[in-house]
């Protein structure tokens, strides 16, 4: 099996994580799967290689091809069908045709049940919503400690993506500044392809907060906290999955949609496009977090009933069997 995919610092990291996760639950089922990726600015090849998979930059024969990329469609596919038998798709915007057996969206929108009855064969399988949520290992295990969370914001997570292209967590440790030791603990993640994770790191140091880069433990790190000021994309509902109180900030197009709907639906504080969002904006969600507690908890609580599963990554048999 080949996964097509890539990270860069335009692109991000989220496209490949979420395939090193799928990876890592096929090849539990003895499937043997290598990663198809580009050598971009701030690619993620030597990672997916310390994670044990095997990298090609060019099209090989597979019995199946699992395709992670917003600069894929249907011409693509149909091109490369001839060295594949079977090809499923991950996707998040429903914004273009596909020629695929198989296709998930994991996202929560109004329409989500329907809006590929126009993009895909009607052979194709349709594994859509936040029932067929990818989640690593670790985040089932979260889940299944839930945390008891009590109504005092006393420890941030603060994740804005592994690139965080639009320079929000730098916004954020400067608003953190104007608080002193308002809070108790504050952990600041980034990723390889964050081209500031210098500068940050050395923030970090000065303020007296944890830094982390690149970490396979972010489960761990949203138990601890009590409230997370993120990005949106697929650590939104990471963040519902464990009960975790957070912001939103939309900082790519295909953050947008999902971003309002669970703000609608009361599972995160939609903060709107980075462009708006300043230093200040995040001063005026800090001082907030202080007086409204426990409307901040609920919105917790909203994500966990939003994510619940009859089992995890449900995906996982309907990939198998195409490949059986």
């Amino acid at each position: 099996m080949i996964i097509r995919t890539d990270a860069s610092t335009n692109i991000g990291s989220g496209h490949v994580m979420r395939c090193l996760t799928i990876a890592k639950n096929l090849e539990k089922q003895n499937v043997d799967v290598i990663f198809w990726m580009k050598d971009l600015p701030g690619h993620l090849i030597n990672y997916v290689q310390q994670e044990g998979f095997e990298t090609i930059n060019r099209a090989e024969k597979a019995e199946l091809y699992l395709i992670d990329h917003y600069n894929i469609d249907e011409e693509w596919e149909k091109d490369h069908r001839q060295y594949t038998d079977k090809i499923v798709v991950i996707d998040d915007l429903a914004n273009r045709p596909h020629d695929c057996d198989l296709i998930l969206d994991q996202n929560f929108l109004p329409n989500f049940e329907s809006r590929y009855d126009e993009l895909v064969p009607k052979h194709c399988i349709r594994l859509l919503g936040p029932k067929y949520l990818i989640m690593r290992d670790e985040f089932i295990e979260a889940r299944l400690k839930e945390k008891e969370r009590n109504n005092h914001i006393e420890r941030i997570l603060v994740f804005m993506g592994g690139s965080d292209p639009t320079d929000e967590t730098i916004k954020i440790l400067k608003a953190l500044s104007q608080f002193g030791n308002s809070f108790e603990h504050i952990d600041v993640v980034v990723g390889n392809g964050n081209i500031n994770k210098e500068e940050i790191k050395r923030i970090c140091d000065r303020q007296g907060y944890d830094y982390h880069c690149q970490i396979d433990y972010m489960a761990k790190l949203m138990q601890k906290a009590d409230f997370s000021i993120g990005a949106g994309g697929s650590t939104t509902w990471e963040r519902c999955y464990v009960g975790l109180p957070s912001s939103s900030t939309i900082v790519a197009e295909n953050q947008a949609l999902t971003t309002k709907y669970a703000h609608e639906l009361g599972a995160v504080l939609d903060l709107g496009w980075h462009e708006k969002v300043t230093v200040e904006t995040y001063v005026d969600l800090l001082l907030k977090l202080k007086n409204r507690e426990v409307e901040v908890n609920q919105i917790g609580r909203i994500g966990l009933s939003l994510t619940e599963n009859t089992f995890p990554n449900p995906w996982i048999d309907e990939v198998m069997e195409l490949l059986t």
